[in-house]
């Protein structure tokens, strides 16, 4: 017992000595020695996160570098404020140990502040703010990445864009030989489509085909509830109609555990926001709380949908449509930026799309706002009668990664368990779709005679590009 206390006692100590006066002290000293690392720590640097003796230094220099847009002499340092400061020679400090350094610095001063600051919000009934800058606290970082030295290795540069270990495949191969590869991580890709159509049951099917490449998603819905998604992801698992899946539960979690131990998918998180005042900061949070409470770090997202959500900033009008997806889809695509991730969002079509055969841009709600964000803008075409029949198009609105505007897919729909898979493409080069729903019309097409075989394999083979495909 008295180990474990003096223990405790030591790992308190070290704690709370972590960033005393004589570490900030160096830590202003490093960052006047390197304005580069300097402009980099900038944003996230504050005067309140240093202790008292410190704070006239550092209020001199963050409002001379405001003014002058330069760091300024250590001299006028200690004319101006009275604290002797120090500078590096060249060399002496590696960059990455020191923005590591006040990374964690201005991360853990933050956290402290909100914690001591706490009894007074609780007294004043402001115990809500204490959640938000605790969640402030964790999101603070640094942007190390300093960009592409263009003349230092083309090469290695350009070797990099032809590599397809860059692009995250779509799980349907039609798809991923359209956009080179698959999608690309900080991307934002929309799925458009009218009321009804299958929005929500494409993106739930990217979901699937994503966890079942190994990966951790994130399915965020504004929309349907985590009990009716889950139910659709059981029966897209299952291969089984949903009255099935509720009808014989143990049966259902035996297959669902037969897929999970032979194919040792990632993980798959649902998760349910409110229709009205979500916002990017909402999902910024919850992604930092599922990273501490998980320990794992998403790779996808996918939400339904865009135009749900509200702006970051409270007084941009929410009535204005074109403004507000404006902001939204801008702040999606920084997100994924920001956390690394890749994935896609849903959105509405307008009502002059309903009787359309090929849509384009104005058929988009919101407009061009949102398209001129976006990498990727698909149109999803699915009928009643498409679906009886097994067959969901695509169609290519925008891309940045290929030449396939205009250009619209098939792929094959199994009306009884709703799973999207790739589709057969036949002698005449039309997409007939492989759906177990569908087995009727599969059974109407005639197999290819085996002179048309080695006609579709020569053809093939006279393509010279991945966009012929």
């Amino acid at each position: 017992m008295i180990y474990n206390e003096n223990k405790k006692k030591r790992e308190t100590r070290t704690y709370n000595e972590q960033y005393n006066e004589e570490v900030q002290r160096v830590i202003l000293n490093m960052l006047l020695s390197y304005p580069e690392a300097f402009a980099l720590c900038r944003t996230i640097i504050k005067e309140d996160y240093f202790d008292d003796r410190l704070r006239p230094a550092v209020r001199f220099v963050m409002d001379y570098v405001e003014e002058y847009k330069v760091l300024p002499a250590i001299e006028q340092v200690k004319a101006k404020s009275g604290i002797i400061v120090e500078k590096f020679s060249e060399g002496q400090v590696h960059t990455d140990y020191l923005l590591k350094e006040v990374e964690g610095f201005c991360q853990y001063k933050a956290m402290e502040l909100a914690v001591l600051d706490g009894v007074e919000l609780l007294q004043t009934g402001r115990a809500g703010e204490i959640v938000e800058r605790a969640k402030a606290a964790l999101t603070i970082s640094l942007m190390s990445d300093l960009g592409t030295d263009y003349f230092k290795d083309p090469e290695e540069r350009l070797r990099r864009m032809i590599d397809k270990s860059a692009y995250i495949s779509t799980g349907w191969n039609i798809l991923d030989q359209k956009l080179f590869g698959g999608f690309t991580r900080g991307g934002l890709n929309i799925l458009c489509a009218n009321s009804g159509v299958g929005k929500s049951l494409f993106l739930q099917n990217l979901a699937i085909n994503w966890s079942m490449l190994g990966y951790v998603v994130l399915y965020i819905s504004l929309e349907l509830s985590e009990e009716l998604i889950s139910v659709r992801l059981d029966a897209m698992i299952t291969g089984r109609g949903t009255s099935e899946v509720l009808r014989n539960i143990d049966e259902t979690v035996m297959l669902i555990r037969n897929k999970e131990r032979k194919e040792k998918p990632g993980r798959l998180y649902v998760k349910k926001f409110p229709e009205g005042g979500t916002t990017v900061n909402t999902l910024r949070a919850y992604i930092k709380e599922f990273q501490i409470k998980t320990g794992l770090k998403p790779d996808a997202l996918v939400i339904d949908y865009l135009d749900l959500m509200y702006p970051n900033n409270s007084k941009i009008d929410p009535s204005d449509q074109f403004i507000k997806d404006k902001y939204v889809s801008e702040e999606i695509r920084a997100l994924m930026g920001e956390t690394n991730t890749f994935g896609a969002v849903a959105s509405q079509f307008n009502r002059s799309s309903v009787s359309v055969t090929e849509y384009d841009h104005s058929h988009i709600a919101g407009g061009i706002s949102k398209i001129n964000t976006a990498d990727n803008v698909f149109g999803i075409f699915s009928t009643l009668a498409m679906k009886e029949q097994g067959i969901f198009k695509l169609q290519f609105l925008k891309t940045r990664s290929s030449s396939a505007v205009g250009q619209t897919i098939e792929l094959a729909y199994d009306p009884v368990c709703m799973r999207i898979t790739d589709s057969l493409p036949s002698s005449d080069n039309i997409n007939k779709p492989i759906a177990r729903g569908a087995l009727k019309n599969i059974e109407q097409v005639s197999k290819p005679k085996e002179s048309e075989n080695t006609s579709i394999i020569s053809r093939l083979k006279q393509r010279s590009s991945i966009s012929d495909l």
